[in-house]
This record gives structure tokens, C-alpha cells and sequence, in this order.
């Protein structure tokens, strides 16, 4: 493994923009249907400047590129509870345990912060992915990204004693 995980910060953005947007197309092909892409993908496969310089969002960079980028946000009625947020690898350098390495540093640093609890809402493609860190399948859901605009998911989620 050559590449570090980071902190992003702001200077970040434009990177982890075009990421999402060439690698979500690619990656999500094949478990969803164009129909619910072509719609969908202008408004998830953007970058969120919340998460960019919000301290738990992450990128893994190899020199200057950066190989893939996702974190972790706060509950908002739970203290001890954490959100996996926009996680991405670059398609070309899938197999490389980018991934891995981000949630990894997501896990580990959520439990020091007092986290016991993780969930995210896996693409139906990222289900093994989530499932090989030990999240567990709740069950499908529909994430609303706007009047009558809804994107398939599974509810996740990983108990952390």
C-alpha cells in the first residue's frame, strides 16, 4: 500500500468532485438501472463542501492523486452514533485496499471519539464491501433525494464495543 489517508480540506473539492463523478457512474452500472441514473447521478455523484472540511471526512492520496475519499458524520439525536458518509474509490484502482484503508480510519477514529455505533446507506453495489468490515444488512431503503426522486440503498450497520 502506497498511498496515506488524510484529512481532506477544502483545496480537495474539485479533486473529489471529479472522482464522484467519473467513478459513481462506472461503479454503480451495473446494480442499478439507467433510468434511476440519469436521474440521480447529477445530485449524488457531487461532492459536499459540509463533509469536505468538516475534520471526519477523509481522502486516501497516493503523491498528489487522490485514490478515493469518504468519512463519517455525527448523529444528530445520538451522541455515540455515526454515519459512513459519501465513500468513493476511483475506479481504476479498485483491489488496491483504498477502501479498506478509508473505513478502516473512519472505524478507528469514530471509536476514539466515542462512537459505538455506525450506519450508513450502502449503495446496493457496496453491500459486500460493508459487509466484509462487519456492517450488517437492515434491510432496502429509498434515499429521497427530492420530490418524487428516490435512490435505492441498503441500511447498514456496525456495532463497535
Amino acid at each position: 500500500m502506497s498511498f496515506i489517508v488524510r484529512p481532506s480540506i477544502r483545496a480537495d473539492m474539485p479533486t473529489i468532485d471529479a472522482l464522484l463523478a467519473r467513478s459513481y457512474p462506472k461503479l454503480l452500472k451495473a446494480d442499478y438501472p439507467p433510468s434511476v441514473l440519469v436521474t440521480t447521478l447529477p445530485i449524488i455523484a457531487r461532492a459536499r463542501p459540509e463533509l469536505i472540511g468538516c475534520g471526519t471526512y477523509y481522502v486516501a492520496e497516493e503523491g498528489t492523486r487522490i485514490l478515493g475519499a469518504g468519512g463519517w458524520t455525527l448523529d444528530r439525536l445520538r451522541a455515540d452514533k455515526g454515519h459512513i458518509r459519501h465513500v468513493v474509490t476511483d475506479d481504476r484502482q479498485l483491489r488496491r485496499g483504498v477502501g479498506r484503508a478509508i473505513l478502516d480510519h473512519v472505524i478507528k477514529t469514530a471509536r476514539r471519539s466515542g462512537i459505538v455505533e455506525l450506519e450508513c446507506a450502502s449503495t446496493l453495489t457496496a453491500v459486500p464491501f460493508y459487509a466484509a468490515l462487519g456492517f450488517e444488512g437492515e434491510g432496502h431503503m429509498d434515499i429521497s433525494l427530492g420530490p418524487g426522486l428516490h435512490f435505492p440503498a441498503v441500511r447498514m450497520r456496525k456495532l463497535m464495543p
